[in-house]
């Protein structure tokens, strides 16, 4: 019998062990929900829902992920729950969940219900989400502020102002309604961003097996396959080592789709000649790695995309340099772009000194495109501040982001040469600020030109 190559690609052999990491105790949760009440204060509230279950087509629906934020402080993934937390007040934190219902868990899956979420989530009080509206006026009654995430989830909204207006008809009665709306996003943003010891063992768990599948991909690849195959092949090792799947929309492009940035379709033909373009991460008790790598497809770069690549690995490895503490993402865009145009001058691709070409946008941003870094965490473009009062925050040890800078020549540049029309190259890496130096987490997948000529197609 005839097997076609596909069927061979799951059977590839890892042999680095993947980091024991198990999913954070209930006690990271805890110790998460103890600093936003700290920064909160008594007398505030905050309220944050877990997100709902969302069509696909018409009565199907996408795998439940919960809303990042209400996770992050509960570990709770289920849809259609909301926590309030109430610092020195009793209950201080609180769930409402679905309740228990045999006859709908048959047909969707085990509900956790109100006992439960005390016993297992750690809440001084729980109820069915149905008694939301009875609960929240009793919950709110005395906090000044409420902290929720603004324009979120819209029924929330109601149900929080609705509770707020009720307080305030009952102020002959004694009830103190608040006063202060806040938005949440900010407040759990500037706590996400330095990662705690369960945020950085889960992104690292999350790195590791995002590394597993780019190697898997780096070594089956060879011309003839077709693009979705590397796709199907890198969530099969996210799914086979725990993972619940790819933190964003997988992208692979070979050829001119390396030059759209994010491109998902998928379905090209890898040809000989080309160069394909993976940037897929994997999730971790949704925390998901981001990583970036080109090579060619058979194996061996030509001259001309030796030299180019050369570049866009020049100006990663200048940005990785640059993630110190106290300096900013700012400069790390600068040094970066400023390797990626000497570079852009050298192949004849802009012209002028390199001075004049970096002060005008014009000349260099039809290649670039794009920054290059990020913050990464629970969310592949994470929660935080890049700025504060219009300024670049400095770096701080902890924070982790992406340094991913990249060229990309139009199929149409008639100034390029014809071997370099449609062609995108991007290098990303996910880097962690310490004291002592960055860490790159990435370090697993290679991207130096003589290791990728090594490893590409090796067990295809």
């Amino acid at each position: 019998m005839v097997v076609t190559a596909a069927w061979h690609l799951p059977m590839l052999r890892f042999v680095l062990p993947l980091t024991q990491q198990p999913s954070p105790s209930p006690a990271v949760y805890r110790a998460r929900r103890q600093r936003i009440a700290e920064r909160i204060g008594e007398g505030a509230a905050l309220i944050l829902h877990g997100g709902q279950s969302r069509i696909r087509s018409n009565d199907t629906e996408h795998r439940f992920r919960p809303d990042s934020n209400f996770h992050y402080l509960s570990g709770l993934s289920e849809p259609g729950a909301v926590l309030v937390v109430r610092p020195g007040r009793d209950p201080e934190f609180a769930l409402f969940v679905r309740p228990r219902d045999p006859q709908a868990e048959i047909w969707s899956g085990r509900r956790i219900g109100p006992e439960q979420a005390r016993a297992v989530y750690g809440a001084d009080a729980a109820w069915p989400i149905g008694e939301l509206a009875a609960q929240l006026p009793r919950l709110l009654d005395g906090c000044a502020t409420v902290h929720l995430p603004f324009a979120a989830y819209e029924a929330l909204d109601r149900q929080v102002f609705a509770a707020i207006d009720h307080l305030r008809r009952r102020n002959r009665y004694g009830d103190v309604a608040p006063e202060r709306l806040e938005d949440a996003r900010a407040l759990l943003g500037e706590d996400r961003i330095i990662k705690d010891a369960g945020a950085l063992g889960s992104l690292r768990r999350a790195v590791d097996i995002s590394a597993r599948g780019h190697l898997a991909a780096l070594r089956a690849c060879r011309p003839g396959l077709y693009e979705h195959e590397l796709e199907a092949l890198l969530e099969y090792h996210f799914r086979r080592l725990g993972s619940s799947g790819p933190g964003y929309g997988s992208i692979v492009g070979t050829g001119d789709n390396a030059t759209i940035l994010h491109y998902v379709d998928n379905c090209c033909r890898l040809e000989e000649g080309h160069l394909v373009l993976i940037d897929a991460g994997a999730e971790w008790d949704y925390f998901t790695g981001d990583i970036t790598r080109t090579f060619p497809v058979s194996g061996r770069f030509t001259p001309a995309q030796r030299d180019l690549y050369a570049i866009v690995l020049a100006a990663n490895e200048a940005g990785i340099r640059e993630a110190q503490v106290g300096s900013t993402v700012d400069s790390i865009y600068h040094v970066c772009l400023r390797t990626l145009c000497q570079g852009l001058r050298d192949l004849g691709l802009v012209d002028g000194d390199l001075d004049g070409i970096l002060e005008d946008e014009a000349r260099y941003i039809g290649y670039t495109r794009h920054r290059h870094s990020h913050w990464l965490g629970a969310d592949v473009h994470d929660a935080g501040h890049y700025c504060f009062h219009r300024e670049p925050r400095p770096l701080q040890p902890g924070m982790v982001l992406t340094i991913e800078p990249g060229l990309y020549i139009a199929a149409d540049d008639e100034r390029a040469p014809a071997e370099l029309r449609g062609t995108g190259i991007r290098i990303e890496d996910d880097v962690l600020i310490q004291a002592a130096g960055p860490e790159v987490l990435t370090h697993l997948v290679p991207k130096g030109i003589d290791e990728l000529e090594a490893i590409v197609g090796s067990e295809a």
